[in-house]
């Protein structure tokens, strides 16, 4: 059994750098030399830091100051839960020090999530699905002994879901901003976004302005050296791809939002 699930995981790498890889690169040339996607207008916008960004009682400027980027390329789901788990820490007065990456995979073991961030993944798996995400979330709360209502899954929806979809994760999003009842992490195609790949990302939502309809991502990529605002419209787009159906044999199916209920 363990040579069989060796084999499979090599299999799985394998189709990884060969096939999807020269999928990207030729998907982001074409974008590049079309000026589609994120190449498009009206895209990412950067965010100057501030003296008081990070200042301030609400969970936006927790976020901000709690906010970490990844130790490496497919750890983007354990940055995000260590910083939204930091904030919450923070708000019911958690004892003890800030959370650490590291730490955080030892503690929680759910899905293999630890060896998922290693080199060869779990059985050829790197990184974290929607759901896979959502069910990593809700234990690492528990694990930490973090107060919550609920974990939320919203897969994104293209199709006659999409106008209900949309008005839930709209009114999410004003929740968050205004009201500090929840947080949300979001698992999108990071090519839609920015002028990367088209590839699964996950990040925490920092903040949103319905008077614009921008979306503010906390990237975790140690690439992005600043946070960014994209329109609702890409964002809903962003989180709503299936990722070309190129990632599916690595369990990935949708992007969507995890939304945590604080009350």
């Amino acid at each position: 059994m363990k040579n069989k699930s060796a084999f499979w995981g090599m299999m799985m790498n394998l189709f990884r750098f060969c096939i999807v890889r020269t999928y990207l690169a030729i998907r982001y040339f074409f974008h590049w030399i079309t000026c589609t996607g994120s190449f498009a207008p009206g895209q990412a916008r950067h965010i100057t830091p501030s003296p008081g960004l990070s200042k301030g009682p609400g969970l936006p400027a927790a976020l901000f100051r709690h906010h970490v980027k990844q130790y490496h390329e497919s750890s983007c789901s354990v940055a995000s839960v260590v910083c939204v788990v930091n904030v919450l820490r923070e708000r019911y007065g958690c004892p003890g020090p800030t959370i650490t990456q590291q730490a955080i995979l030892e503690k929680v073991r759910t899905a293999h999530w630890k060896e998922r961030m290693e080199p060869g993944g779990y059985e050829g798996r790197r990184g974290l699905p929607l759901a896979v995400l959502s069910a990593v979330v809700k234990d690492s709360l528990v694990a930490y002994g973090i107060p919550f209502k609920k974990v939320e899954m919203i897969q994104g929806s293209l199709n006659q879901r999409r106008a209900r979809v949309r008005q839930q994760i709209l009114g999410h999003l004003k929740k968050f901003q205004f009201f500090d009842s929840c947080l949300i992490i979001a698992h999108f195609d990071q090519g839609a976004f920015i002028k990367e790949l088209n590839i699964p990302h996950i990040s925490p939502v920092g903040g949103f302005d319905p008077s614009t309809g921008f979306v503010s991502i906390l990237d975790v990529d140690p690439d992005q050296k600043f946070s960014y605002r994209i329109p609702f419209n890409t964002f809903y787009k962003g989180i709503s791809t299936p990722y070309a159906g190129v990632f599916r044999p690595f369990g990935y199916d949708q992007g969507g939002v995890v939304v945590i209920h604080l009350n």
